[in-house]
């Protein structure tokens, strides 16, 4: 069953307007608009409880849509989000000329804990969202007012991470805390081998591939939400994989163990041999946007040692490539003001 359909256009690159800006639907009677748009349809299915979406054009004339060839139109297809997120709706915020995409996150724990705690889901984090320069994908970033939360920060820069090391980023209260961290891969030779099959299942390969089993290229990545002796931790990380001599996978893993939650990053690692991952961690809540927002993933956890003072974050690398921190940011985050009364 379909639930919380959503059409909306979104610009295109080398348009007379960026790509990233968003489009009013009430623009599009004037033609040179009308012509620099694409169109997403996307559905929640009742069956999966995960968004999918389309891009295509739109027929006025026929009130037709047709999605891209590139966009299989099935449970294989490209989704919102490769965790926890589900029911979105978008809106156009005419203000600052963006496309605001809200999301509902399920629990993850069970319905008797639901009850004991007398609530169940939340509202994800509002981020913005945009074709990417390609028109292969959407591109989702938190929106820019979250920054406004930001409050102590820490830096690490240049840190190498060898095969098998990893390091704690102190400095700072991590349970509350938005991570920006940048890679570099030193070597992909070692990159384990792609099996095709593999391609319609991340999630599976990512139970079988998890952060505990050492890799070629990877795991690397963070372990969040983790208790100092680490015995309690959710890793969020990267894998690379190889097809051939010059062509590589990225899987992007989050893995609190129950359950795990993973999606294909497109990237030409070859080319660069860096990667990016931005978290947001809110207590229960695990935001990850993998390669400035080409792969999202929202998991919810419940640690029980990791909670308040003693939630930690550590950098890791189980492969046997060495990798490079090229910069890593985090802040604090202070609580929003939400609903407060106006004095009289």
């Amino acid at each position: 069953m379909w639930e919380c359909p959503d059409f909306y256009p979104v610009a295109v690159a080398g348009g007379s307007r960026h790509h990233q800006s968003g489009v009013d639907t009430a623009e599009l009677h004037d033609r040179v608009v009308a012509e620099e748009v694409k169109y997403v349809l996307k559905v929640s299915l009742e069956l999966t409880r995960y968004d999918y979406y389309t891009v295509g054009t739109y027929d006025h004339d026929k009130e037709r849509y047709t999605p891209d060839r590139a966009f299989p139109d099935n449970d294989y297809g490209l989704r919102y989000d490769y965790g926890d997120f589900y029911a979105s709706k978008s809106f156009f915020d005419p203000a600052k000329k963006r496309r605001v995409l809200w999301g509902w996150a399920n629990e993850s724990d069970t319905v008797t804990d639901d009850r004991h705690k007398g609530w169940a889901g939340i509202q994800a984090i509002p981020r913005k969202i945009f074709l990417s320069r390609s028109g292969r994908q959407l591109i989702q970033w938190p929106v820019e007012e979250v920054k406004s939360l930001r409050s102590k920060h820490v830096n690490v820069s240049s840190k190498a991470v060898k095969g098998g090391e990893y390091f704690k980023v102190t400095g700072f209260k991590t349970v509350q805390s938005d991570v920006k961290a940048a890679f570099t891969i030193r070597n992909l030779d070692k990159a384990e081998k792609f099996d095709p099959a593999w391609r319609t299942d991340a999630q599976g390969l990512c139970k079988k591939f998890n952060s505990h089993v050492k890799g070629g290229v990877g795991p690397f990545g963070l372990w969040l939400l983790a208790s100092d002796d680490l015995k309690e931790r959710t890793a969020v990380f990267f894998r690379v994989f190889k097809t051939n001599d010059t062509s590589y996978v990225v899987l992007m893993c989050n893995d609190p163990t129950r359950p795990t939650f993973a999606g294909f990053v497109n990237v030409d690692i070859a080319k660069t041999k860096k990667i990016a991952l931005r978290t947001l961690i809110d207590h229960s809540v695990v935001e990850s946007f993998g390669a400035g927002g080409k792969t999202c993933i929202l998991t919810r956890v419940y640690p029980r040692k990791a909670i308040g003072d003693d939630a930690h974050l550590f950098v890791f690398n189980n492969g046997e490539s060495d990798i490079k921190v090229t910069n890593l940011h985090a802040w604090e985050m202070k609580t929003p003001t939400m609903n407060k009364l106006l004095e009289q």
